[in-house]
């Protein structure tokens, strides 16, 4: 056998191999009420970290608001079912590739519904209201974006408070992205950037236990999050959520679990 002949078995070999592994990324078990699980008896999930006080991570486990949420969902079911949270990139989420490559059965992280987004996967009922925020240095004077202009605006990449800085902002503002909350927050206190700009909940929890730092503007954007399924993939799962979410909101469970990490049950 010669060397050409050798190097030919082993890419369809490889080719092979990298076949069956892409088979079983996608591999699923289904539940006797048809939902479909990437791992049997698990509700496995998507999140980016850090988001706190939605998810982040504290003596080792994944814990907050949308892990307590998701569990509403798999302790409905019967029989219960195990959650497994794990972190993967934000754009792995946005664009849909963790549902699609089969990594996890739901992906959360304090995720606006919007169009772009449904396009590529299917949402559940919106569980949380939310709006933008900015976050400066104490006593810095920065109310606004227009307060700005000239200044250094930090945002996360890929979310929608980036999106609104970029058609909101000053046009001499000069916009700076940061991959994940942890390093926009830290850029705020450091005076790396002059404010920040992320959704409300991230952004007071932050400042509460940061009191140099504050929240001095919202900005009404409207928006809901909702968790997402594979499009056109898992209708049971969805189904399963929304009526796990309604149970909760009527018996006084999602109130209970809102209060636990924002101090108040949400306004009616």
């Amino acid at each position: 056998m010669n060397f050409t002949s050798i190097t030919s078995g082993l890419g369809v070999a490889v080719m092979a191999l990298a076949l069956a592994s892409c088979a079983t990324d996608t591999e699923t078990t289904t539940t006797e009420s048809g939902i479909n699980l990437v791992d049997d008896g698990v509700l496995t999930v998507c999140t980016h970290l850090p988001y706190k006080p939605f998810q982040y991570t504290e003596d080792g486990k994944i814990v907050g608001f949308d892990v307590d949420v998701v569990d509403l969902v798999a302790k409905a079911q019967d029989p219960a079912l195990e959650t497994k949270v794990i972190d993967v990139p934000w754009e792995t989420i946005t664009s849909a590739e963790a549902l699609n490559t089969g990594r996890c059965d739901i992906a959360q992280g304090g995720m606006t519904i919007t169009d772009e987004r449904a396009a590529v996967m299917d949402f559940t009922e919106p569980y949380f209201d939310a709006t933008q925020a900015l976050l400066t240095k104490a006593g810095s004077g920065f109310d606004s974006l227009e307060s700005l202009a000239g200044e250094k605006i930090g945002v996360q990449e890929g979310t929608t408070g980036e999106i609104y800085v970029k058609e909101n902002g000053p046009k001499d503002a000069k916009i700076v992205s940061y991959e994940d909350l942890a390093l926009l927050s830290a850029a705020v206190k450091t005076g790396q950037v002059a404010a920040g700009v992320n959704d409300n909940g991230v952004l007071y929890d932050y400042a509460k236990v940061n009191p140099d730092t504050e929240v001095t503007a919202e900005f009404d954007t409207g928006e809901q999050y909702g968790m997402s399924v594979k499009k056109d993939g898992n209708d049971e799962l969805l189904a399963a959520f929304d009526e796990a979410l309604t149970t909760a909101k009527d018996d006084g469970t999602y109130d209970e679990i809102y209060a636990t990490w924002f101090g108040d049950a949400p306004a009616q």
